[in-house]
């Protein structure tokens, strides 16, 4: 990896009215002419011990806007918007098919879409997953759950699956299909755990939906120099809005974001969206607020992991439901291949970054590595810099401008090592991450010797998105390490290898090799 190398220096009540079904290279030109004319839009989780959503509260609340039309003090989601032609990937094996489980509720009959063409869509939508989503065809999940959402009468749905199985397009792509672009109210939206997540999401949307004149917007936490009180700016006009559950509560509280029209409300790693150490008070307040005005409104909940005690409190508060689930062993990430180093001391773990996985990884794609705590991620930035090393680092405490700035220039490619704490555990998609290494493992804030099972799946989940291939590396150093990774790997019942002796060259070329990555 160039810099791992040392340095020179996602109103109506019915859906859209059914489209033709061309085959994909026709559905786009047919959709070119009729989409021309339209104009343009767009495309985090109280985290662990890290990020505070919303604060300070008045700052934080101004609102970005994906409409052409709206200028200087918004997010400005396009220039974070990734550079596609700067991506390199050698590993791009197709992904294996999931076993994925369907349970629906009532007589709706749902038939798997074989093509996006069977779900309807119109023209400017095809067209933007054509041409510029680049898809041939819908994953095994979008093909299962996209009829779900789109098919009156438009039930509840709980889907839980693989990281990188292609999520986001499924509610996203259900969103952009159910909005009435000529009705200027919101009547989508979608709550995100993190600011970078909703940002992602945005991103994504605002491809998809390029050709269709749906008016997107970021409900986030804005840095100071884009503040705008939100007492000061009108009611939001767009169909869709995306963002995280501070801003878009408060948004609600003070009448700026109207529920009367929403239809679709999504929410996206639902799993810490309602649980009572996440966003579960945010999240039952926003939803009560919008079945208040519209009890109609479909909720869609989506994630890679729900454990027993959020899945009981969802099927409490959704009703008639259907479900998406894969299996539990499934959910290890087979296509990822984890590996655990017993180190003898902190030091020897910078000594296994530096001199094992960043040497051979040098032409490997990128890299994250997870730390518990800010100060961690501190020590260690300041440790591989002063080795000669380019790495940047992410966490909650640094500047909104300075966080985006950062997840540009990783997703752009333009960096290769980032340190993180688990601010980009959950959801952040970046096809070129082909190695993590666990620093620290993951544990409860409140039982620091018990593992975070789901915050582990969901850090392993960066690499090997969508299939592809990718390595873990788990550095252990105390007694206390051995004993989280024994659960962690009784728990998914998968048995990690062990790389040893630790400073082996040899050893650690194996395992890269039996990923796949050499």
């Amino acid at each position: 990896m160039a810099d791992a190398k040392p340095a020179a220096t996602d109103g109506s009540t019915s859906a859209p009215a059914p489209a033709p079904a061309p085959a994909p290279a026709a559905a786009a030109a047919a959709a070119a002419a009729a989409a021309e004319s339209k104009p343009q839009v767009a495309e985090i989780r109280r985290s662990w011990g890290d990020e505070v959503d919303d604060e300070p509260e008045e700052q934080s609340s101004a609102p970005a806007s994906t409409s052409a039309d709206k200028a200087g003090a918004e997010l400005d989601v396009d220039s974070l918007t990734i550079d596609e032609g700067k991506k390199i990937n050698k590993f791009l094996d197709e992904p294996e098919d999931s076993n994925i489980k369907a349970v629906t509720s009532g007589d709706t009959p749902y038939t798997s879409a074989s093509t996006f063409e069977d779900l309807n869509l119109s023209p400017e939508l095809l067209k933007g997953l054509y041409v510029d989503m680049k898809f041939q065809k819908p994953s095994k999940i979008q093909a299962i759950s996209l009829p779900m959402i789109l098919t009156p009468p438009y039930k509840d749905l709980i889907a839980q699956a693989h990281n990188g199985s292609g999520k986001t397009t499924c509610f996203v792509l259900g969103m952009l299909s159910r909005v009435d672009s000529n009705l200027k109210a919101p009547q989508a939206l979608c709550i995100c755990p993190t600011r970078e997540l909703a940002i992602q999401n945005m991103e994504v949307l605002q491809k998809m939906g390029k050709y269709t004149g749906i008016v997107a917007e970021a409900a986030v936490p804005m840095d100071s120099t884009n503040y705008l009180p939100i007492t000061k700016r009108p009611p939001v006009t767009a169909q869709i809005v995306i963002g995280t559950p501070g801003t878009i509560k408060k948004w609600m509280s003070l009448r700026k974001l109207g529920a009367s029209y929403i239809k679709i409300l999504v929410f996206d790693e639902a799993d810490h969206m309602l649980a009572e150490d996440g966003f579960q008070d945010d999240s039952l307040r926003i939803m009560k607020d919008i079945e208040r005005v519209n009890a109609s409104c479909q909720v869609l909940l989506f994630s890679a992991t729900f454990n027993d005690k959020v899945k009981n409190f969802v099927t409490r508060i959704v009703k008639d439901y259907n479900q998406l689930f894969v299996k539990k062993e499934e959910l290890s990430l087979e296509s990822v291949k984890q590996y655990k180093v017993h180190c003898p001391d902190e030091i020897s773990k910078v000594t296994v970054i530096r001199d094992r996985i960043f040497e051979f990884g040098e032409n490997l794609g990128q890299t994250i590595i997870f730390v518990r705590t800010r100060q961690s991620a501190k020590n260690l930035h300041e440790t591989l810099v002063n080795f000669g090393y380019e790495v940047t680092t992410i966490q909650g405490a640094l500047r909104q401008e300075d966080r985006d700035k950062i997840v540009k220039e990783f997703k752009d490619g333009l960096t290769q090592v980032l340190i993180s704490t688990d601010l980009l555990a959950r959801g952040f998609d970046q096809q070129q991450v082909n190695l993590v290494i666990n620093y620290d493992l993951p544990v409860k804030h409140d039982n620091p010797s018990e593992p975070d099972y789901e915050v582990y799946l969901h850090r392993i989940g960066r690499a090997g998105r969508f299939g592809r291939k990718g390595a873990v590396f788990n550095l252990l150093c105390r007694e206390r390490d051995m004993a989280i990774m024994a659960k962690i790997e009784n728990h998914f019942a998968s048995k990690v290898a062990v790389v040893t002796p630790w400073n082996s060259e040899e050893e650690f070329k194996k395992a890269l090799q039996a990923a796949g990555l050499l």
